[in-house]
């Protein structure tokens, strides 16, 4: 389902030359920049999402760059954001995510993955807006510690937290393209 929505479209011409970059990239990679362009309503709060949220903590290095790709991308799919599916796709492909693995995210337990990249996944399935009762559990907690240390596991639900919540954002605001199977989409 395409994007429609109330808040106005902030047009290309009008943007920050940051923006500009950011617009032109995603067109090129989703065909899409509904986001982009609604979120040139208030580019200071775009700022912060793209360089504090992004530069200084998920691609901050803390934790391993082709983990975050995977629970991003894991939940994107769960969650059902066409948008996101297309964007997180391309950039876990050039996080070094094989394309087995993206093909694979389904059934994580039994593909391709390392068991940090499995424990990953596992704490993104408790997370994901679809699962209200999702908790970490004493084993689930014990398995992520055999691959994460304590500060880690934090840091990683404060990224699963955020993309979470601005997931939710994209598609109470219908600024994303959802999928067919897309539990978010309004019912009309």
């Amino acid at each position: 389902m395409k994007p429609n929505p109330h808040l106005p479209r902030i047009t290309r011409d009008k943007m920050p030359p940051q923006m500009k970059k950011i617009w032109d990239y995603s067109m090129e990679v989703t065909g899409d920049a509904t986001f982009i362009e609604v979120s040139g309503n208030n580019p200071t709060v775009f700022d912060w999402y793209m360089n504090d949220f992004y530069e200084k903590l998920f691609y901050a290095g803390r934790i391993e760059k082709k983990i975050v790709e995977l629970v991003r991308l894991r939940l994107a799919n769960i969650h059902g954001c066409a948008y996101c599916n297309k964007g997180d796709t391309a950039q876990a492909l050039d996080s070094g995510v094989s394309l087995e693995q993206v093909e694979s995210l389904h059934a994580y337990e039994t593909g391709p993955f390392s068991e940090a990249e499995k424990a990953a996944l596992a704490l993104a399935d408790v997370m994901a807006l679809t699962n209200p009762n999702g908790y970490m559990t004493k084993a689930l907690y014990e398995r992520a510690r055999k691959h994460f240390t304590d500060s880690q596991l934090y840091e990683l639900g404060q990224i699963m937290a955020v993309l979470c919540g601005v997931a939710k954002w994209l598609f109470a605001f219908d600024m994303v393209e959802k999928e067919d199977y897309c539990p978010f989409a309004p019912k009309v």
